[in-house]
């Protein structure tokens, strides 16, 4: 006769196999094995035929391990008795089959997922950065670009370089940081498609100007563009053109060669810059759809990059472009950018990428296929746009030393 402890949990057990049976949980939690259904005492177990429960499992670790879709959810929990007689999931077998999910996590997500393969994630519940979605926080950050000067006495417009991959959407913000100073959707800054091989092959120089493009409505603000960045010094533009650039040494117009590097006797080159000629800010793009194709090459050239520029004193912060392409609910509303859990996932491996810190990086939607302005998408723009010039202000109060002649009038 069986002792009077085992034959209750024995009873117990075969209650709760009946309860669990009504009840469905995610599959992330569902993982079930006859060793962990058993009850240990300190006696032997038998071995019986596997149940349906079991099989279904075998199969969705199969399909798992064959990266295909999983389709079979389990109705049985993994569940042990505790130590203390209560019963506890055995998280043992939940790591196990975590583990055999890791290698899916670099696939590219598709909307509305935070890893492939997952259940919908719900937007958060409150957003990780506060941003005021109405009209009047729209004129407010308008107003403040409109009359920025740069924090120096020596210079009459912030230049700022924006370095990415081809592709990343540096062009589309330049375009589209004009367009809503312009009142329109408009390509100032000519862009290809994001499959080209990149339009921007020269050192373009863009002042935001408020209206219709009049000659007195230029902002202080340039966006400098140039040839997209590659992964080596064979493809795009070269960590040594780029140097150039931010130091000032490079023409307005000139045409990037990689076989060709910047030196003295490059047409137009600039022996001895002035503050006005160097770059007060790198603003790094980097494209949310494609953040886990980009190779081990490119982190590395953003890297080699980072080290150079940091010595030239010069702040660099990041945009995360294409936001809207890489979660439903920020494609069907931007103002949901802050409360997905797939923008925030993308924004600490841009900045693992980067290798900088997410609170220099700041999420953008460009405007591409529209034809009309959106007031949402202005404000996450110029938002954009005064987390770049806090950034310009600290180079111009760093170097405030170094430049003792005035701005002629």
């Amino acid at each position: 006769m069986l002792p009077k402890f085992y034959a209750a949990a024995l009873t117990w057990n075969r209650v709760l196999h009946w309860a669990l049976s009504f009840v469905s949980l995610p599959a992330s939690l569902l993982a079930v094995s006859k060793e962990a259904m058993d009850f240990s005492f300190g006696m032997s177990k038998t071995n019986s035929t596997p149940s349906t429960s079991e099989k279904n499992v075998v199969n969705e670790d199969a399909a798992v391990k064959n990266d295909k879709e999983v389709t079979t959810v389990p109705k049985v929990p993994t569940f042990v008795l505790g130590q203390a007689g209560g019963f506890q999931l055995n998280q043992s077998l939940v790591k196990n089959r975590a583990s055999k999910n890791e290698k899916r996590e670099d696939a590219v997500l598709p909307l509305g997922a935070t890893t492939l393969g997952s259940i919908w994630s719900p937007p958060l519940l409150s957003p990780w950065r506060n941003v005021t979605w109405t009209k009047e926080s729209k004129e407010t950050l308008m107003e403040m670009v409109k009359a920025y000067k740069p924090d120096s006495d020596y210079v009459s417009e912030a230049r700022v370089l924006l370095l990415g991959p081809v592709g990343a959407g540096k062009s589309s913000f330049i375009s589209s940081v004009q367009s809503v100073f312009s009142g329109r959707v408009l390509n100032r800054a000519m862009v290809g498609s994001s499959s080209s091989r990149g339009f921007t092959k020269k050192l373009q120089s863009f002042s935001i100007r408020v209206g219709r493009e009049k000659a007195d409505g230029a902002t202080a603000l340039v966006l400098c563009d140039v040839m997209g960045i590659g992964e080596g010094e064979t493809a795009g533009l070269t960590l040594h053109d780029a140097l150039c650039v931010i130091q000032g040494h490079v023409p307005e117009g000139h045409q990037f060669i990689p076989e060709q590097p910047v030196k003295s006797e490059t047409s137009g080159y600039i022996k001895k810059p002035g503050l006005k000629d160097k770059v007060h800010c790198v603003v790094f793009v980097v494209d949310a759809s494609k953040i886990n194709t980009y190779g081990k090459g490119l982190s590395s050239t953003f890297e080699k990059l980072r080290e150079h520029i940091s010595n030239l004193g010069v702040h660099q912060v990041a945009l995360l472009t294409h936001v809207d392409e890489v979660c439903k609910e920020t494609s069907q509303d931007i103002t949901h950018v802050y409360q997905s859990p797939a923008v925030q996932q993308l924004m600490a491996k841009a900045g693992a990428l980067l290798g900088m810190a997410t609170s220099y990086i700041v999420p953008v939607k460009n405007y591409s296929a529209q034809l009309e302005l959106e007031e949402n998408t202005d404000i996450l723009l110029l938002t954009a746009v005064d987390h770049i010039l806090q950034y310009v202000n600290l180079y111009f109060q760093d170097t405030a030393a170094e430049y003792k002649r005035p701005l002629e009038a």
